[in-house]
């Protein structure tokens, strides 16, 4: 026995002997590494993931051992001792066995390789087994011991499987990369691009230079230090055969690896180098100045004193408290640092910097470097405590408190000047703008800014009584001060207001704000064949005056009073008529039944031309919205939107297109101004009078918002606004000699087989919709999430993969057209969905009923309207919403099916009036078909919203309330 194994077995405990003799007959010591006479060994322990790393020290007698044991020796001591003696050893690195005697097969070892990809570096585990193969470790280092039992991991190699778990396709991220180098300086196998390395901790500074740069100025050079043979990535550069970090990353920008960077400092900029970069450079790195353009510092002493710049906006003063040096100031107080501003750099004085400081704090509550506003009266105050600083203000103007503002009015036909001054406070008139005055008055102010500095208290109770005027004055003005003709009625009201006289010419534009009481008759139209009636008489009258007065109209009344005839009873000179294309040959069909004697033209088609001698031009959104150009080139006397609910979307191209044809007289004619929002209603007023209700995001601020929130007042005032230019009758008000109509529900019950296909859409639907509304989901959007709940309403075979002959709802159209067939009526059938009008067709052939049919797809428009209205014609027309439901005229029929309800009431009321009309003499019944305990019943109730919402802005009704989440959801309970 040698001497070494002979002491290490006299030091171990006769159980600790017996465990090392057992480990060593088990083949569990390897050897790892040999230097010369000490040789370092693994032993493989059962169980554990951790093989512990043994040292002999043979020549000195001392052994080590990592196990963390209390005995010392331990077993693993023992172990190799013994296997090392008797030959029991087997190498953990091939490399490492005789070059003259095979070694017996040991566990493979780990290696870690590096490499990069672009500014990235990047980390990878190889299994290198016995025979020298290497294949990428798959999972953990942990799974593998435990798995195969071919490894003998390291206390280290642990440590560094659990860091490598968290790096994302083996990219290393930056924060890592410090702990990754402590961890391979222990590894015995580093590789960089597949070349061995070592690793350490110890950071490489960089060197930075400062040199004569072009044009006068210098150039800062951030080099890396002597030795460096490489920067490799995320900030380790190589030096020999050592991969170490630089220091001060932030130094060198985002990619240390781009080094040697360089920074340019213009001559303007030398001085900030010197007070400010260069000290913060010396405190950290080398730095070496080759170059005599920096300036030097001034050794005079400066002291820090307090300087207070003062800003003020509409309503506040805003106050930067600084600490600077010399007069002018030289350089500025920034936190820790000083911030150069011109000549020599100053000397700092941090405990008189402290001084001023603790100086602001006690006496104005202001801390240095941060911005403090001050509004209203609390500007006032901060400016009586701040002038006891005198010198140290830069703007003292600005501290100066005014009496209070006096309004000064002056109208003169279209110009209104309106100046707020204020005598006191100074030798001089100060004068606020009325901009700024209204400003700080709708913000809730009681102080505005006068012109040149300063402020004076708003004169609160004269805003109170004519600000709302005023402002909505100051928005109807042209670019050169003017106001424009839509201001009349608001500038009637403000005069009135203040007891002023009425400017000279306002009698003509009377009617505007006396409700147009007093109106003479209309001169009409020579050729007018038709009979007007008493209302509309009225009508024309008030668009005569309209059209008189260049201002434009929005012709409202109910649809089915004739608002194509009043129209052309009205409008005079060159004439453009923009309508979608289904009415196009309607208005082709009334004009040459009401104005024989105009000559017509129809710019529509592939082969459209203009007619320059045409009265009355027809043509379509569509080519309006194309053909802008060619259509905008001379003015229209009279510019004539038909459906303008088309152009509801401000924002649409249509809407924009139409928006820029020029014309002297513009109306919007429209049954339905308001659908849904009330933004509609302000394209039509854009339209018809740019500027009466200000901008889109205004308009929405003043009235969309607190009408939605149900703001009478509000609703009254926008009232007030559009009511001159408005005009909405109903047919209860003026047609009391047209037959009633009645509306009543239809309710179906859905048989066994949809409703067991209902509710399962149902439940899917209502998943669906909390998760989307929970995602942002628009109302708009989630409306239109409800439309396979809305089909199974009325046919299963609308929804994908059903299909059915007939549904319940469709036997009971049948049963109620059957029914009025052979009482002699004929009716009209819509649907919003051309697929169910493709399954109402052969039910009713089948119950031998005739039809016609009228959708999109429909060419022969006015032949499939006349072929229903003769005498003779069918017992039903069926018609898509979309293509039949304006502009039509359908007296045949005296009963309306509505086959599919849907949320906007408006576009329902539209079909029923395709019959209930001028020119009906039959009563008219509106039947909606409505099937039992299903999204349709909720549907109504929110039909009823939307009514509210269109009475709020036009009508006598409540505010709207727009619709909700909760609505939407209520839908599918």
């Amino acid at each position: 026995m040698s001497t070494f194994l002979e002491a290490v077995r006299k030091a171990s405990l006769p159980g600790v002997w017996s465990q090392g003799v057992k480990l060593a007959r088990a083949g569990a010591v390897s050897i790892d590494a040999r230097d010369g006479a000490d040789t370092t060994y693994r032993v493989r322990v059962t169980d554990a993931p951790v093989a512990p790393t043994v040292t002999l020290y043979v020549l000195e007698g001392e052994w080590t051992c990592d196990c963390g044991g209390k005995v010392d020796p331990c077993q693993h001591v023992a172990a190799c001792a013994i296997a090392d003696a008797q030959g029991l050893t087997s190498p953990a690195d091939p490399g490492a066995s005789s070059a003259t005697a095979p070694a017996p097969a040991g566990p493979s070892r780990l290696a870690y390789q590096l490499g990069r990809r672009g500014g990235t570096l990047l980390f990878e585990r190889l299994v290198v087994a016995p025979d020298g193969q290497e294949t990428e470790l798959e999972g953990s280092v942990a799974t593998r011991v435990t798995r195969r039992g071919d490894l003998l991991p390291s206390h280290d190699d642990l440590a560094l499987d659990r860091v490598a778990q968290g790096f994302f396709r083996g990219v290393v991220p930056v924060v890592k990369v410090p702990q990754l180098l402590e961890l391979l300086e222990s590894a015995k196998d580093v590789r960089l691009d597949g070349h061995p390395v070592r690793t350490s901790r110890a950071p490489v500074s960089p060197v930075v230079k400062l040199v004569d740069g072009k044009d006068g100025g210098v150039d800062v050079l951030v080099e890396a230090a002597r030795g460096v043979s490489e920067v490799v990535a995320c900030g380790l550069v190589r030096l020999g055969d050592t991969l170490r970090p630089l220091r001060e990353m932030a130094l060198t920008g985002e990619r240390l690896e781009l080094l040697p960077q360089r920074k340019h400092f213009a001559a303007a900029d030398l001085a900030t180098l010197a007070g400010e970069v260069l000290p913060a450079l010396e405190a950290r790195l080398d730095v070496r100045v080759r170059t005599t353009r920096v300036p030097g510092r001034t050794s005079a002493r400066v002291r820090p004193r307090l300087l207070f710049e003062l800003s003020q906006g509409f309503h506040a003063i805003s106050v930067l408290p600084l600490i600077v040096y010399g007069d002018p100031p030289a350089a500025r107080v920034d936190g820790d640092r000083l911030v150069h501003l011109g000549g020599p750099v100053p000397a700092r004085d941090i405990p008189r910097e402290r001084t001023l400081a603790v100086e602001l704090r006690e006496r104005l509550s202001l801390s240095v470097g941060r911005r403090v506003d001050y509004e209203g009266k609390e500007a006032l105050r901060f400016a009586e405590r701040l002038r006891g600083f005198g010198d140290e203000v830069d703007d003292p103007e600005a501290l100066l408190g005014h009496a209070a503002l006096v309004p000064q009015v002056e109208i003169t036909g279209d110009d209104l000047d309106v100046r707020f001054e204020s005598e006191g406070g100074g030798p001089t008139v100060r004068r606020a703008s009325v901009l700024a005055v209204l400003r700080a008055w709708e913000d809730g102010f009681d102080v505005v800014p006068l012109d040149g500095g300063g402020f004076a208290p708003l004169p609160a109770t004269w805003l109170s009584k004519h600000g709302a005027l005023l402002a909505e004055l100051m928005e109807a003005r042209r670019d050169d001060g003017t106001l424009s003709k839509v201001a009349i009625p608001t500038l009637a009201r403000l005069c009135e207001s203040l007891d002023h006289p009425a400017p000279p010419g306002f009698s003509a534009l009377a009617p505007l704000v006396e409700g147009f009481t007093g109106l003479s008759a209309p001169e009409l139209p020579a050729d007018l064949t038709g009979t007007l009636r008493p209302y509309q008489l009225e009508g024309v009258a008030w668009l005569a005056f309209l059209q008189t007065a260049e201002l434009g109209a929005i012709l409202a009344d109910d649809m089915g009073l004739g608002k194509t005839l009043q129209t052309l009873a009205a409008v005079k000179g060159r004439t453009l008529v923009v309508c979608p294309t289904s009415v196009l040959f309607n208005w082709a069909a009334e004009i040459a039944r009401f104005r024989p004697g105009l000559r017509v033209s129809t710019y529509h088609g592939p082969r459209r031309v203009l007619d320059p001698a045409a009265d009355i031009t027809l043509t379509t959104y569509g080519t309006a919205r194309t053909d802008t150009g060619p259509l905008s080139a001379s003015p229209w006397d009279a510019l004539v939107l038909d459906e303008a609910q088309a152009i509801k979307n401000p924002d649409s191209q249509t809407a924009r297109a139409v928006y820029t044809l020029p014309a002297r007289f513009r109306v919007a004619l429209s049954g339905t101004p308001v659908e849904n929002r009330l933004e509609e209603l302000y394209s039509l007023a854009h339209f018809t009078n740019p500027g009466l209700l200000g901008g889109l995001s205004d308009f929405r601020v003043r009235y969309v918002q607190p009408i939605n929130e149900g703001d009478e007042s509000v609703v009254a005032k926008l009232r007030a606004k559009i009511r001159p230019f408005l005009l909405r009758r109903k047919k209860s008000e003026v047609a009391r000699d047209l037959p009633p109509r009645t509306d009543h529900l239809l309710y179906v019950e859905l048989d066994e087989r949809e409703r067991t296909l209902y509710d399962a859409v149902r439940a899917a639907t209502k998943r669906d919709l909390v998760a989307r509304l929970g995602e942002g989901l628009s109302v708009m959007e989630a409306l239109e999430a409800l439309l396979r709940l809305r089909q199974a309403s009325c046919h299963s075979g609308l929804l994908p993969g059903h299909s059915a002959p007939t549904s319940s709802k469709l036997e009971r159209l049948v049963e109620e057209l059957t029914t009025l067939a052979a009482e002699g009526h004929r009716a009209l059938v819509f649907s919003q969905w051309t697929s169910l009008l493709d399954r109402v067709e052969p039910v009713l052939a089948r119950a031998g009923l005739t039809a016609l049919r009228l959708d999109g797809s429909t060419r022969d428009r006015e032949g499939v309207v006349r072929g229903f209205q003769r005498d003779d014609g069918p017992n039903v027309l069926l018609l898509s919403l979309k293509a039949g439901g304006t502009g039509l005229n359908l007296t045949a029929a005296d009963h309306v099916f509505l086959l599919d309800p849907w949320w906007n009431p408006a576009v329902e009321d539209q079909a029923a009036d395709r019959a209930h009309r001028i020119g009906q003499d039959k009563p008219v019944f509106v039947h909606r078909l409505v099937a039992k305990d299903t999204v349709e019943e909720r549907i109504l109730v929110l039909q009823e919203k939307k009514r509210a919402l269109a009475e709020a802005a036009i009508g006598d009704g409540g505010a709207g309330m727009a619709l909700t989440r909760a609505d939407l959801l209520a839908l599918l309970e």
